[in-house]
């Protein structure tokens, strides 16, 4: 009997030991009705449990090691100030970030320890370092309504879109000759410089959600009147205007395999396929009024949050045919989770 107990508890130990070292894996979906992030289990898409948050949680973007969660509230009609910070092993919310003076949070990227995000209300992006809590850099677009943003993975260079003014500002890390005084001459110690500089392309007011290509050389955005704008990053300007005659056209993500973008409208419902090398329709279906999208490369599935009807569509890429639907009080945010 004694060889049985300690037989059991060793036994115990060992599952204990195996389910502390297992991954988690998770889809995040924050909804705006109910002010929480919904977990939801990868596979199966079966619900695990809701976390509240603050107030108008709009992005939602995880660490490298999948422990923790970000999430903005950019509180639109106000003045937002938090992000949200969520540990995903304890699944609660751990604490809230004040990022003021910058005012309204909205679109988030995390990179090397760093948290960047938009500053709607400032006219700004600004950089978090999360290891010292502390905001270490901010650059000025002085456009209106800074939203959304794609930072590349040198951190070298980054692109966001400025919806009321209706441009793109691509920001760049360049050297620079040394500065010039109103003398004209330069002094004896004057050395090159590595700074910051923005170029601004006018894409049109309204665009809102873009994509850039896995070669990093096309940006692609889509305005409300129904066209699609692509901008040559390298030449840094405008290519190509698509009109897809789809009014409410408002997010978009280029697929993983890179050859189809696809188009979401929240006034029609209609979700477009456009080949990204003819810039042609390759096929278009209504799936709800689209508000956002999230592309999981690993499953190949599209997480479609159709806001206003408080549901958000997953798509099998392969067949293209939508395999669940999952009910949210007023979705945005979607993102994917391996939690060591």
């Amino acid at each position: 009997m004694k060889y049985f107990k300690q037989l059991s508890l060793l036994l115990f130990i060992l599952f204990c030991q195996c389910m502390v070292g297992q991954d988690k894996n998770y889809i995040l979906a924050l909804s705006k009705g109910s002010k929480k992030v919904v977990v939801y289990n990868y596979n199966t898409l079966d619900s695990v449990t809701a976390i509240p948050v603050e107030e108008d949680p709009h992005e939602i973007v995880t660490n490298n090691d999948g422990s923790l969660a970000y999430v903005s509230h950019p509180i639109l009609n106000g003045a937002g100030h938090k992000i949200s910070v969520v540990n995903l092993q304890t699944l609660r919310k751990e604490k809230t970030i004040d990022t003021k003076p910058f005012y309204t949070p909205h679109g988030l990227v995390y990179l090397n320890n760093k948290l960047w995000f938009t500053a709607q209300g400032s006219k700004s992006v600004a950089v978090y370092n999360t290891q010292k809590d502390s905001i270490e850099q901010v650059f000025g677009t002085g456009q209106d309504f800074t939203h959304l943003l794609y930072v590349t993975p040198d951190g070298n260079r980054f692109y966001t879109t400025n919806v009321e003014s209706g441009t793109v500002s691509i920001f760049e890390k360049k050297q620079l000759p040394p500065y010039m005084p109103p003398t004209g001459v330069l002094p004896a110690n004057a050395k090159s410089r590595l700074e910051w500089r923005q170029v601004l392309v006018d894409v049109g007011p309204g665009a809102e959600g873009f994509d850039v290509s896995p070669d990093g050389k096309e940006l692609w955005t889509a305005r409300p009147d129904g066209f699609i704008v692509v901008v040559d990053l390298e030449k840094q300007k405008v290519k190509a205007t698509i009109d897809t005659h789809v009014l409410g056209l408002h997010r978009l993500k280029i697929m993983p395999d890179g050859q189809t973008v696809c188009i979401v409208s929240v006034k029609t419902g209609d979700l477009l396929y456009y080949n990204r090398q003819t810039h042609k329709l390759e096929q278009q279906m209504n799936i709800g009024k689209g508000a956002g999208i999230y592309m999981d490369k690993a499953s190949n599935r599209m997480f479609v949050s159709c806001t206003p009807d408080n549901y958000i569509v997953v798509i099998d890429l392969n067949t293209r045919k939508v395999i669940k639907k999952l009910h949210v009080s007023r979705p945005d945010g979607v993102t994917s989770v391996r939690v060591q």
